[in-house]
């Protein structure tokens, strides 16, 4: 269950299994999330980090596609409940069971902000976001009313994680470098992006001297960094946070939220039908073997395991394959198998071009050498040779030039996710 790098890699894994595989996804392509932020900010194609799942999979004859949304697990029937994009529910038979859905946003109970806060998750959202930046500089050249052309030009994110970091670095290379010079009556230099975060420092979990390296790179670059900062309220045109001083108004049109994530709501469907637990952000409190207590036949991996492991892409990739070699040892009758022991690759996060840390155990790298180590790394995961060459050729472009070659924007993208809330469709 799941086309994320969990759910892929653990379908890539079973190569060579005597089984018959289902892979079910609720989109068409595998997201490569780590790079889902410069899709947002023109410089990478939707298309250039979610390859097609059933091109990454074409010469796999053992395994069945299919699209659709998991809705409920019949564990005495071993089945699932897929639910089609045409409306239609249907059952899918399972011997094993590998559930890698992945996380959802959180906004801690204030489902609200959603509307004029949107987050970055998927390519709706960042096709989304990029449509919201490049329309506010628009507005903003349009604006003649200079308070209204500052709430245009002020962006803020509310997050300080990786996420928000990495469009915080992205939006003031915009506004002061990529686009300058580009609006007849809309100076950007004059461009506020905030970031916010009720935790005290930046990319928290990150080490120390890393997160204040981080830090004085992004004030450098302009933005405006608020730690110890609680944010309380959202509309349309600011934001209302609180500090130990009391508390302030944040006028601005643009808002991202970038502040937590929380397990799905099938998390919660397979804790009631297994018995098993979940933990705060309601994700499955799994066995040392990544199954379900009780239940040695689902293995829950990625961002849906309750664990003490950091929810991030290594985590799945690893705990997928770690299940389908599980999987592959049961039908070979094998009983030796170890508990899942996670190899931490480290932490990277992206502030700007030619800027980056890297937190690699006992090793910390900044600046320079540390954006080298990130695009290496990077485009090393990415999946498809293809999306290699085309991202680099885009990076070149926009990291050594000024260009973004992804700049096209709808007000169809930008209004889409809204009008579908509406409706209440997915």
């Amino acid at each position: 269950m799941g086309s994320g790098f969990g759910g892929l890699f653990a379908a890539k894994a079973l190569r060579g299994a005597k089984a018959d595989v289902t892979l079910i996804s609720g989109t068409t392509y595998h997201l490569f999330e780590p790079l889902l932020y410069q899709v947002a900010s023109g410089i990478l194609s939707e298309g250039e980090v979610a390859p097609p799942i059933r091109e990454i999979l074409k010469n796999r004859r053992d395994i069945d596609v299919r699209l659709g949304w998991v809705t409920d697990v019949d564990v005495a029937g071993k089945m699932v409940v897929v639910n089609y994009p045409d409306g239609r529910d249907r059952s899918v038979p399972y011997d094993s069971l590998i559930v890698a859905a992945g996380a959802q946003n959180s906004y801690f109970g204030n489902e609200q902000f959603a509307v004029h806060a949107p987050s970055l998750k998927n390519i709706d959202d960042a096709l989304e976001l990029r449509s919201r930046i490049f329309h506010a500089f628009e507005m903003a050249d349009l604006e003649e009313d200079p308070e209204a052309r500052r709430r245009w030009l002020t962006f803020v994110l509310i997050g300080a994680g990786p996420t928000g970091v990495e469009m915080a670095g992205q939006i003031a290379e915009l506004a002061h470098r990529a686009l300058r010079g580009q609006y007849r009556n809309a100076d950007l230099r004059e461009a506020q992006i905030i970031l916010i975060d009720a935790v005290d420092r930046v990319l928290p979990a990150f080490a120390p001297s890393l997160s204040e390296k981080a830090k004085k790179k992004l004030t450098k670059l302009g933005v405006d960094v608020r730690l110890n900062t609680r944010v309380v309220d959202v509309d349309a045109t600011g934001v209302e946070v609180k500090t130990a001083d009391g508390g302030q108004r944040i006028e601005a049109n643009t808002k991202i939220w970038a502040a937590g994530v929380a397990a799905p709501s099938l998390s919660t469907r397979i804790a009631e039908a297994t018995g098993a637990e979940t933990d705060r952000a309601g994700r499955i409190l799994v066995e040392p073997d990544l199954t379900v207590p009780g239940h040695p036949e689902i293995f829950v991996v990625g961002d849906m395991a309750g664990s003490d492991l950091p929810g991030v892409a290594q985590v799945a990739m690893q705990g997928g394959r770690y299940a389908a070699k599980t999987v592959k040892k049961r039908l070979a009758g094998k009983t030796d198998i170890k508990p899942f022991k996670y190899f931490d690759k480290g932490n990277m996060a992206t502030i700007s071009r030619f800027s980056a840390v890297a937190d690699l155990g006992k090793l910390h790298f900044g600046g320079f050498l540390g954006w080298l180590l990130w695009l290496v790394i990077h485009l090393f995961y990415l999946i498809g040779f293809k999306n290699k060459i085309t991202t680099l050729l885009h990076w070149m472009v926009s990291f050594l030039g000024r260009g973004r070659s992804e700049r096209i924007t709808t007000v169809q993208q930008m209004n889409a996710r809204n009008a579908l809330n509406t409706l209440g469709k997915r």
